[in-house]
């Protein structure tokens, strides 16, 4: 009797040992599914750097970066955009007639490079100047509503004087723009040749 107590006690502890190992993880097909939370947060893949030139925005579907909704700069942003103009040859400046032009004497001001929206402008800046045109000297007249126009001394100083009296004059001789010219001038100090700016 004693004996027979003994071996079912036996069986008992053998029973539920087997009961709690069947219990436990089952390595094979719980960590196979992600079944095992502490297994998975050990071999879950840790997030890494953004690539150069990425930092600014998460990666979206097409793998470009997402937009930031900050600016980029340029024109779009406001006159920032065009504060410089290009370099110019040597003997060539940029400037705007004033009264006084005659067919033998252009009379002008320097200019200083001011922002503009669509394109650096040109404020007149200092005191009256005067140049003597050389014999050859050429014109080029430029417009927004009429093509390009190449003319003479006679017709270059009626275009500038009509421009001066009338800035926004479109039925005059050819129409006016912001009166800023390019002009070139020699060693000796003749102009040889100006270029209107057309501007919109």
């Amino acid at each position: 009797m004693f004996h027979s107590r003994r071996l079912l006690a036996t069986a008992l502890v053998a029973t539920a040992a087997f009961g709690l190992a069947a219990c436990g993880p089952d390595n094979s097909s719980d960590q196979a599914k992600g079944g095992d939370s502490s297994a998975a947060a050990t071999t879950a893949p840790t997030a890494t750097a953004p690539a150069t030139g990425a930092a600014t925005g998460a990666a979206s579907p097409t793998g470009k970066p997402a937009p930031t909704g900050k600016p980029s700069g340029g024109a779009d942003n406001g006159p920032e955009g065009f504060c410089t103009h290009d370099p110019l040859p040597a003997g060539q400046k940029w400037i705007v007639p004033v009264k006084g032009t005659t067919a033998t004497t252009l009379a002008y001001k320097d200019t200083k490079d001011v922002c503009g929206v669509n394109d650096v402008g040109f404020e007149p800046t200092g005191a009256d100047k005067t140049a003597p045109f050389a014999p050859t000297v050429k014109g080029h007249l430029s417009s927004v509503v009429k093509p390009p126009k190449d003319v003479t001394v006679d017709d270059l100083v009626k275009h500038i004087n009509e421009c001066i009296a009338a800035p926004h004059n479109d039925k005059g001789f050819y129409p006016c723009q912001n009166n800023d010219f390019k002009v070139a001038i020699d060693a000796s100090g003749k102009v040889t040749e100006m270029w209107e700016r057309a501007v919109s």
